[in-house]
């Protein structure tokens, strides 16, 4: 809606509002019928529930008239608040029906702390026996906020797509029709009602929120033990749309009135009583939270290296795969599926490759994700090589399945030998050579290396079994990871010399079977639970 559109709704609705104030004021010279109240309500709900205080303060008043002014606020159990800041004219018509007109200025913090504002705008009529009420709910200001806890990333094939966290307060109108059901006569103090109705609330690009709504209402006025002019309601609601779902609510409200007993008529008629009656509208400003962001395309990572993503459809041969590898350079990489390779897989210095866990990622609009990744993996099967994949100085490998099977060499499944910095976690790698054995990682000569929270198999037919080779390693980590050694050979867990040095933190590890292999002891140990290491 536009401003000049709004303009024309709210301002008229103020014109009458003034106008018949002016027009109570004018005839106000009879005792005050109607006083001050506050409304304490509590709301148990099957999704959430709330608290609100509504005071009730009459401004000014005759025989059938009134110009009020009513304040609420309201919480819930989702740290959600709200206040409600409105004025509101009711008048006794000849016609038996109570005629009224409200207008609020409402102001909501949302769960997400997200600041919202709001002006309704509402008519209603009732009677004895019927109520009919209809509100219209207009967002000012910021609508569309947003909320990066809501940010959703997806990786599909080669592509990585982003949709920003977004909450949204949205335009809307409800009513509801109301019917006295003739169990009491319509001057006793307690009657019964239902309602019906329904409400819509709508925003651009989000699902419109529509569906009914339904009450009943128990009111109990002259409560015997309670204060004169009080009132206590009981009473149950339930609504449904298609966002939200199903949602229900056990209340009950009780009214404490705000003047002396002496300074109002004694009695009160059915109609007369109904001029207090709490004004009904929608308790929330209602919005909405999502991933409703514009779609866009990720290249980039938190921290803000170049993001890539290889495919097996991406790479047609082992070539391929090291030049991508090449022009990625010390960026991320993330292998999508299975790639088998034919040759050695050569990374570039400082990169991460990635298989499995999760990615953090920035956006081309600078918000930030986590990117959920599986299934990383790259496989060598009876094709020569001896290593699967070389490393470089500074890289890591972060959850992803490396395996070297031959049955005519000796296999290495990472090549981690004379390098620097070099991080391998939550990953599986696994080699088997048939006739020259195999050896999960080659480590020789390294520095400051990091091996934790791995699955490493090696396995032979009758040659050795080799879970690591630290030969000459300096301040090296072996943490946390799970080993597991298969031939009639030698089964080797750790190979190392009297140069090798471990860093204290190499502890929690565990093994099938296989011992330590140091001729002269090392610096430092590796901790296992079933073994000594040296």
């Amino acid at each position: 809606m536009t401003k000049l559109a709004l303009r024309s709704v709210i301002y008229p609705a103020y014109a009458v509002l003034l106008m018949t104030a002016g027009q109570i004021h004018a005839q106000d010279s009879s005792p005050q019928k109607w006083g001050a109240h506050i409304d304490f309500e509590g709301k148990a709900g099957t999704d959430r529930s709330l608290g609100e205080g509504d005071l009730f303060v009459p401004l000014l008043q005759n025989e059938d008239s009134m110009l009020f002014l009513n304040l609420r606020t309201r919480f819930d159990d989702s740290n959600s608040r709200e206040g409600n800041f409105g004025l509101g004219v009711r008048h006794m018509h000849e016609s038996g029906w109570n005629l009224g007109g409200i207008a609020y200025f409402d102001r909501r913090r949302s769960e997400f702390g997200n600041y919202y504002n709001q002006v309704t705008l509402g008519a209603e009529a009732l009677s004895t026996d019927w109520d009919v009420r209809g509100n219209a709910y207009l967002p000012q200001g910021t609508r569309i906020r947003n909320v990066d806890a809501l940010n959703q990333v997806s990786l599909s094939g080669s592509t990585i797509t982003f949709r920003g966290g977004e909450e949204r307060s949205m335009a809307g109108f409800d009513g509801e029709i109301g019917w006295r059901l003739p169990v009491f006569e319509p001057e006793e103090p307690q009657q019964f009602r239902l309602f019906a109705g329904g409400y819509r609330f709508y925003a651009d690009q989000v699902p419109d929120i529509t569906g009914p709504r339904l009450r009943a209402e128990m009111t109990f006025d002259e409560v015997p033990g309670l204060w004169s002019g009080s009132r206590f309601s009981i009473g149950s609601e339930w609504q449904h749309d298609k966002p939200r779902g199903s949602q229900a609510f056990v209340t009950a409200r009780l009214r404490i009135p705000l003047q002396r007993s002496g300074s109002r008529p004694k009695r009160l008629t059915a109609m007369e009583r109904r001029m207090t009656d709490p004004v009904m509208r929608d308790i929330d400003i209602v919005s909405q939270s999502g991933a409703f962001g514009p779609v866009e395309t990720v290249t980039g990572t938190a921290d803000g290296q170049t993001l890539t993503v290889i495919t097996p459809t991406s790479v047609a041969d082992t070539a391929e795969l090291n030049a991508a590898l090449t022009t990625a350079g010390s960026g991320t990489v993330i292998i999508n599926g299975t790639i088998d390779v034919t040759a050695q897989v050569n990374m570039a210095v400082g990169q991460t490759l990635v298989g499995s866990g999760t990615v953090k990622i920035k956006s081309p609009s600078g918000r930030e994700a986590v990117l959920n990744v599986s299934g990383g993996k790259i496989a060598a099967t009876d094709a020569g090589n001896a290593y699967t994949l070389l490393m470089r100085d500074n890289t890591k490998l972060i959850g992803m399945t490396v395996s070297n099977s031959n049955n005519a060499i000796g296999t290495f499944a990472v090549r981690a030998e004379n390098i620097t910095g070099v991080i391998i976690e939550n990953s599986t790698l696994t080699a088997f050579g048939a006739a020259g054995g195999g050896v999960a990682i080659a480590a020789g000569g390294s520095t400051n290396m990091v091996v934790r929270n791995n699955t490493l198999s090696a396995s032979s037919n009758n040659a050795g079994a080799i879970g690591l080779i630290v030969n000459g390693a300096s301040n090296i980590t072996i943490a946390d990871n799970t080993l597991s050694l298969s031939t009639t050979g030698t089964r080797t867990v750790i190979a190392g010399n009297g140069t090798t040095s471990f860093n204290a933190a190499s502890t929690g590890n565990t093994t099938n079977s296989g011992t330590c292999s140091f001729p002269v002891a090392p610096t430092g140990s590796v901790g296992f639970s079933t073994i000594t290491c040296p």
